[in-house]
């Protein structure tokens, strides 16, 4: 009887450590809604541009718009899901990602899969109703995001950075896709260029901050296998073709090109100037916000003058 009082006790004062989540809580982490809203600032860019090049009234294309954001927001969360339930065993060292749901098992991994299967299959519709060609772009994102990237090259390449950004760049070609289907413009190409090129400076200073937790991961990252040196070399090829990808939205407006040529330059000077003056934490470090202040910026301006400007071209 005494034995049977202890066990109670201890299971009370275990079941005290458990942190208490509410359910909001627990489904945003699981499927990364930091990310779901940068990417969906990347969708409407895509959209802006489209009906700016294309001299159509957003109030034309609501409809499609509303699938669009829609079926964005629940394919990402699905690609969340998935990523968070495949990388339980990585998670769980890393102290950034120890706390998940789906590492400390509040999203138990039969509902997470339901979850995200689910999701996808809805996004997916929604994209499909917006546009085909927008749902195929959907498809496309998860299935690079979810296979290449997730199960194979993040634990296998140092190039797994580059496979993840063809999936990371597919939001501006959902947004356009969603608005028509030609897709000859160089505005467009200017949209997914960036983006592919913007992730790898961004994802490596993530690499660098975290570069004991990568290396107790084993996972192959390209600070961890290669260096610092290697990165920043790496890291200032691509600041490099970043400059020179500005010129692509030329043919759009000289104000958009402006802005993201300005914005990459003075990346490129500060990756420079910054590592001759500081180690390598502390200039990663301010890499990384440098990266969210350059994505935001440009793609928020390129919604506002897509959507403003296509009023006065009307």
């Amino acid at each position: 009887m005494k034995s049977e009082v202890k066990i109670g006790q201890s299971i009370q004062k275990a079941s005290l450590k458990i942190p208490k989540q509410e359910s909001p809580k627990i489904l945003a982490e699981t499927i990364k809604i930091g990310i779901i809203k940068s990417n969906l600032i990347a969708m409407l860019a895509g959209s802006a541009l489209a009906l700016y090049t294309n001299h159509i009234s957003p109030f034309e294309k609501l409809p499609e718009i509303i699938f669009a954001i829609i079926g964005s927001t629940l394919v990402i969360g699905a690609a969340g899901t998935f990523n968070n339930l495949y990388d339980r065993d990585i998670d769980s060292i890393m102290d950034r990602t120890k706390n998940r749901p789906t590492v400390t098992g509040v999203m138990p991994q039969k509902f997470g899969l339901i979850f995200g299967t689910s999701m996808a299959l809805f996004g997916l519709a929604a994209l499909a109703i917006a546009m085909p060609l927008a749902s195929f772009f959907g498809l496309l994102g998860l299935f690079i995001y979810v296979v290449p990237y997730t199960m194979w090259s993040k634990r296998r390449t140092i190039f797994n950075t580059e496979i993840g950004s063809i999936s990371g760049a597919m939001p501006p070609l959902i947004g356009w896709t969603a608005i028509t289907s030609d897709m000859t413009h160089l505005g467009l190409l200017g949209l997914f260029t960036v983006m592919v090129l913007w992730q790898m400076p961004h994802f490596y200073s993530i690499a660098i901050r975290r570069h004991d937790e990568y290396k107790s991961a084993k996972v192959p990252m390209l600070p961890v296998v290669k260096g610092y040196k290697r990165t920043y070399i790496q890291t200032n090829i691509y600041l490099f073709a970043l400059v020179a990808a500005s010129f692509l939205f030329a043919s759009v407006s000289i104000g958009i090109t402006l802005v993201a040529l300005l914005l990459s330059l003075g990346w490129f000077i500060l990756s420079i100037v910054g590592y001759k003056k500081m180690p390598p934490e502390k200039w990663a470090r301010m890499m990384f916000i440098f990266s969210l202040n350059h994505i935001s910026i440009l793609f928020i301006t390129i919604v506002i003058y897509g959507f403003i400007g296509t009023f006065f071209r009307l």
